[in-house]
This record gives C-alpha cells, structure tokens and sequence, in this order.
C-alpha cells in the first residue's frame, strides 16, 4: 500500500499533521480532525461507527448522523485525492469495511509508532543493564513530543482516554529515562528537568524520589528533603496518605548520609525494588 500511493504520515505527539508525499492534508474543520486522529491512533485496526459516533456526538447524535459521518469520511478522501490529483485510488487509503473504517494496514505511519518501538527498545536496554543505550533511545521517543497529544484537536469521549493513555506512557519514559541517566551518575544535569517535572506532577513518588537523589548527590541536602516534606504536605491534605515505603527509607537514608546513595546503578536497584536501606 504504501509503495503504490507514498507513505502517509500523521504526527499526534503535539498539534495534528498529516502528510502524503510531503503535501498536507490536515482538514479544517473540527470533526474530520477528530475523525482523522481517532483513524490514526488505530492504524491498521477498524474504527467502527458506534465509536465514530460516539466520539463526535456522545449520546446526542444528529438524527442524519450516518449521512454526516459518511460525509466526513469523503472530504477526508478528497483531501487525500488532491495530494495525489494522477492516482483516484489513492481514496482507498482510507477503507470502508460493514462496521466502520480504517487506515489501511502498511500505509500509515504515525510518531505513535515510533514512540512505542524506541520506548520499547529503551526499555529493554535498561532491563540489560545498557544505561546509556537507554538513556538515548528513550530520549529519542521523548523528543517526538511536539507538545500535549492531539493539542489542537477537540477531544470526545474516545480521544479523551486515548490522551489519557499517550500521557502516562509519556510520564512512563520519562521515568524510564531518568532512571537511566542517574544509574550514569548525570545527576547535576538533570536538576532542573526533574524540578519542572515534580512542579508539573505533585503527587508523583517516582519523580520525587528521583528528584531528592538528585539534589542530594549534587549536595543539596536541604532541599533534597524539602522535596520529600513538599510531597508529603500535598498527599497528606489531598490524600490523607502519607508518602509509600520506599519514599521513607529514602529519607532516613539521606539523614544518614547513606554511602549507597552515591552509586547510580545501586541506588536505582534500591528504589525500584523498595528494598532495605531505602
């Protein structure tokens, strides 16, 4: 499919792009942007009309909404036919199957995609012991990141928790990466990415206790254990928790000035694991 009509391309991580042969085919209007990304997200697999619908209208679908959706679905292969004015069946990118539609399977490439597989590969050189191999595939999966999913694409029902997921598995590498990164003992350079990070996900265990490692082998042991108190004071009022095991045995081990701290990949083994000192 992709050899006969060129590869269609569509970017989510950030404001919605799509391109055939290098000419853009983002529609305008809101729905056909919605219609696309839903298509997208599912590349390969068939999008059915319940889910179309439910995505465009909720529980109040105009009575012609099988008429509209079908209209949609031919200004989207419109747009498609004018990348490529000498080939008509290039429309057939888009198919039509009894229950819905999809991209066809090879012909559309989405960041999506690329995403996952470098996550993929970057975890499993982390799960090897391959810090630095991980540290640069995972960095290259984050920098697919243009921006929030599907920013200027307005979200229903269905996208909604397809942005949901994309977000943590975002939050997931990130993790992932800096994990990796101190286990390379690039502590100091990531003080402020980790900060912004805490700032930006208050009530996350995983970013604190990489955050507070950090401040802590760059000698900030002041505000290594601010860090804790802050998480501790928003769990504590939103919650009514205090913070999990592991955050703790982290905390005495920073009163201590347990010498374990210092070593990247142990102290990461510690924190995964939640095992004793930390």
């Amino acid at each position: 499919m992709s050899s006969a009509f060129g590869q269609l391309s569509i970017g989510l991580l950030g404001p919605l792009s799509a391109r055939l042969d290098e000419r853009s085919v983002v529609p305008s209007a809101t729905k056909q942007r919605q219609v696309l990304a839903l298509l997208a997200l599912n590349a390969g697999r068939i999008v059915t009309v319940s889910t179309l619908i439910e995505e465009l209208w909720g529980d109040r679908p105009p009575r012609s909404y099988a008429t509209t959706l079908q209209t949609y679905i031919l200004q989207l292969r419109n747009a498609l036919a004018d990348a490529q004015p000498g080939n008509p069946s290039v429309r057939t990118l888009l198919g039509t199957r009894h229950c819905g539609y999809l991209l066809e399977d090879g012909a559309c490439q989405t960041d999506v995609e690329e995403f996952d597989d470098l996550a993929r590969t970057g975890r499993t050189a982390a799960e090897a012991g391959d810090y630095f191999a991980a540290s640069e595939q995972l960095s290259r999966a984050l920098q697919l990141w243009r921006g929030p999913a599907m920013v200027d694409v307005r979200i229903g029902r269905v996208l909604e928790l397809e942005v949901t997921s994309l977000e943590q598995n975002r939050l997931g590498v990130l993790e992932r990466r800096v994990e990796a990164d101190l286990a390379l003992s690039r502590h100091a350079d990531m003080l402020g990415e980790l900060t912004l990070a805490a700032a930006r996900n208050p009530m996350n265990e995983n970013i604190c206790a990489f955050l507070m490692l950090a401040l802590y082998r760059s000698g900030y042991v002041g505000r290594s254990l601010e860090a804790f108190q802050r998480l501790r004071s928003v769990l504590q009022r939103e919650l009514g928790i205090e913070p999990c095991p592991k955050l703790q045995r982290l905390q005495l081990a920073i009163l201590s000035r347990d010498p374990g701290l210092e070593s990247g990949p142990w102290a990461m083994a510690q924190l995964r694991a939640g095992s004793s000192p930390l």
